[in-house]
This record gives structure tokens, C-alpha cells and sequence, in this order.
């Protein structure tokens, strides 16, 4: 036999082995394979949780329950379904019930009326868009009433965030007059020790344009401070009424935010230094940041999905004095030792699973996280990463056992065994 007739098997076999390696690296992993978590973008920073929520496929819970017309009653209404009882939800999120009264009599803002946040406002709700992608979406509700605002907010149970990558799937909708939100927040006493990074979506703004800040963004003489504040026009001609990816990235030097992938605002000015809650929220409350709402209208917030990574202290302290909380986690950081199992949330093409790209062999594929907004998976930089784990430079010498029937067949061609 000769080496030309090998020909059609050798190749067979160098891309069924090229096939099986790509397969391999990076791969889906559960959470409890990972040790930490990269991000990628200009600001890449490595985390230690993972927490996805997925409000797609809740057909079973959804509903839309009617407005609460009196303050008391929308406060204590009960949940608007069994999964809002549900270990998933209350593990992880508490639903709001206060309200604004007491800052009302205060005088300290400029709100003009009372409100009200109400458990009944946080519903699942069917999805029919037309073509939906998903069954449902979870749906946050503020109504202008007669005599108050109805609202609604939650918030992480975990208190300790230090530092968070967060990313909805959402989109805003109704009348001006109203705030969508999510944001990271640390209160205090004295406005100037305030601690918030918001993405906020005002339904009197233009459909083409969201607000990035890094609070206080005004002094308490009321002056503005513009450093805090970024203006953002969304990214490829979309509107805050279409469905889009929001991605906060909180890490120690600058709050950097993403629509879709793409970078729109990075902001280092009063970046939070301390342990802080993650918030979501639809609003108003007739003062000048909301603008006021026509008696009758409303707004909402309708989000499909959540995805995060962070790191956690282990007190969960969001303000006050005291000793600083300390790290519950190890650091996340690949280069100090304590992370070898490094995964991504970025470099997977199904929303909310994770890939392993460093699996303490080598350097892996953590570079490829690092540079540009790109949220999906960074095909190029892959594809570079799994041909050279092909001949095992990269670590990974396991893959070179691939190459055993090739080399083999090629030494019986040429008549060297």
C-alpha cells in the first residue's frame, strides 16, 4: 500500500479529530465546575457567582390582576402568583412595598404625589408580540390613579454585592411620566456619601434615548452634576420600546454599560466603592425626573430574562458605619492563584448557560474575553484558541491522543513499521 492511497482516510481522519477537539474547548458547564467567572469588554473583571432567572417559559403563573385603587390595599395586597411565593423568587428577591409619604411631608424632593409600590404591580404576563420568542416575560406596573401612583420595585436579597455584572432582557413601554429601571445602590445618611449606578429609562424622554449615572447627580444646593450623568442614544436605531439586552458591568474602577453587545457609556466619576443591593423599579411620583402622569395612563418595565455574576460579602450591609464586610469569596482573579477553573457567560450562544475557557491547564481562552463590547460569542478568537489545542500547545495534551490513528496510518503507508 502506498502513501497516496492513505490520501482519502488521512484526511477522514484529520477533520473527524478537528471536529471532536472544536467540540471540546470551550464546552458547557454546570455553575459547579466553575471556579470564577470573565467577562469580556474593555473592562473584563473576574466574579465568583453565577444567577440566571429566566421568566420565559412561565405560562402556568401568568395573569394580569387588576389595579389596587386604594394606597393601604396596594401595599398589602397579596402576590400575583404561586411563583412569587416560589423558593426561586423569594431566595433571591424581595417585592417592594413602600412608599413615598414620609418624603412627601419632608419637602426634600419635588415629588408631587403619593407612591405607592404594590406587590400586585410584579406579574408574569403572556407574550403577544407578534412572532414572541418566548411565552411570557415578567412585567413591572406603575398607573396613575386618582389619588395616588401605584408602583413597583424589587430587590436582591443578597446586600453584599461587591461589584456585579447584570444584564435584562427587556424592554419599556406606556405614557410619559414614568422611570424604568435597574440599578445598584448603597444609602446614607448625607446625599454626598450616596452610592447608585443607574441605567433609567424615562418614558418622557425620545423612544432613541436612555440615562446612565453614577448618583448623586445633583448637589444638595440642587445644583446638577453633569460629570454624573451620561445620554445616551441606543445603539443601531433601536428604541427603549424594543426588546434589547441591558448590560451593566460594576467593577472598581468605572460602571461600564452595554446595549446588545455594544458599548454605550463607561463612567468613572463617584464610581460605588462599597458594598451595594441590585434594584429594578418602575416609577413616578410626579416630580422632575419622572415628569408627570396623566390620570388613567401607565408604563411598564417587561423584562425576559436576568443574567449575573458577582461577588458577595459576607455581611449583607448596604449602609451605616462599621468595618468594612469581609470577602466571603476568594478573589477572582486568575493570575493570584485561588481561580483555575475559569468559565464565561459571554463566549455561550444559549442565553444563560456557561462555558468553560480556562480549565486550569494553561492560559486557555481568557484573552478573548478582554477587548471590545462584543456580548456574544467571539467566534473568531475560539476557533483561533481550538486550532492550536489540536496539537496540544495549548495545555490540553489529551487532545494529541486524537492524532494516535493518523500518525499511525501514516508510518504503515510510508513503510516505516
Amino acid at each position: 500500500m502506498d502513501i497516496i492511497s492513505l490520501v482519502p482516510a488521512l484526511l477522514i481522519l484529520f477533520f473527524a479529530s478537528s471536529a471532536v477537539t472544536q467540540d471540546t474547548y470551550p464546552q458547557v458547564v454546570s455553575d459547579d465546575q466553575c471556579q470564577c467567572y470573565l467577562t469580556n469588554g474593555s473592562n473584563a473583571h473576574y466574579f465568583t457567582q453565577h444567577r440566571f432567572f429566566d421568566f420565559r417559559s412561565l405560562s402556568e403563573y401568568a395573569g394580569v390582576p387588576e389595579i389596587i385603587r386604594e394606597p393601604w390595599n396596594s401595599s398589602h395586597s397579596l402576590a400575583s402568583s404561586d411563583y412569587f411565593l416560589s423558593d426561586e423568587w423569594t431566595d433571591n428577591w424581595r417585592t417592594q412595598s413602600w412608599n413615598n409619604s414620609e418624603l412627601l411631608e419632608s419637602g426634600d424632593n419635588d415629588a408631587s404625589y403619593l407612591l405607592v409600590n404594590s406587590p400586585s404591580n410584579i406579574y408574569i404576563e403572556e407574550n403577544r408580540d407578534e412572532d414572541a420568542a418566548s411565552d411570557t416575560y415578567l412585567t413591572m406596573r406603575t398607573s396613575r390613579l386618582p389619588r395616588f401612583q401605584t408602583a413597583a420595585e424589587f430587590e436582591s436579597v443578597v446586600t453584599g454585592l461587591h461589584y456585579i455584572s447584570v444584564r435584562m432582557f427587556a424592554r419599556a413601554r406606556g405614557a410619559p411620566g414614568a422611570v424604568a429601571a435597574m440599578f445598584t445602590y448603597r444609602g446614607a445618611e448625607d446625599l454626598a456619601d450616596l452610592q447608585e449606578s443607574d441605567l433609567e429609562i424615562r418614558t418622557m424622554d425620545p423612544l432613541e434615548t436612555v440615562q446612565y449615572t453614577n448618583q448623586p447627580s445633583y448637589t444638595v444646593d440642587g445644583d446638577d452634576v453633569p460629570e454624573a450623568t451620561r445620554n445616551v442614544t441606543l445603539p443601531r436605531g433601536l428604541r427603549w420600546t424594543d426588546w434589547a439586552v441591558y448590560r451593566m458591568d460594576w467593577t472598581p474602577t468605572t460602571t461600564t454599560h452595554y446595549v446588545d453587545g455594544e458599548e454605550v457609556a463607561a463612567i468613572e466619576f463617584q464610581n460605588p466603592r462599597d458594598p451595594s443591593q441590585l434594584f429594578f423599579n418602575c416609577w413616578s411620583d410626579g416630580g422632575s425626573w419622572s415628569g408627570v402622569m396623566r390620570r388613567g395612563q401607565e408604563a411598564f418595565l417587561q423584562i425576559q430574562w436576568i443574567d449575573m455574576v458577582y461577588n458577595q460579602t459576607t455581611q449583607n450591609t448596604t449602609g451605616g458605619g462599621g468595618d468594612a464586610p469581609e470577602q466571603s469569596d476568594p478573589p477572582a482573579e486568575r493570575d493570584a492563584g485561588p481561580c483555575q477553573q475559569v468559565c464565561s457567560i459571554d463566549q455561550t450562544d444559549q442565553v444563560g448557560t456557561t462555558v468553560l475557557i480556562n480549565d486550569g491547564a494553561s492560559g486557555g481562552d481568557e484573552d478573548s474575553n478582554e477587548g471590545g463590547g462584543d456580548e456574544d460569542t467571539n467566534e473568531g478568537d475560539v476557533a483561533e484558541g481550538d486550532a492550536s489545542s489540536i496539537f496540544g500547545v495549548d495545555g490540553h495534551w489529551h487532545h494529541l491522543t486524537l492524532w494516535i490513528p493518523f500518525i499511525v496510518a501514516l508510518t504503515i503507508g510510508t513503510g516505516l513499521i
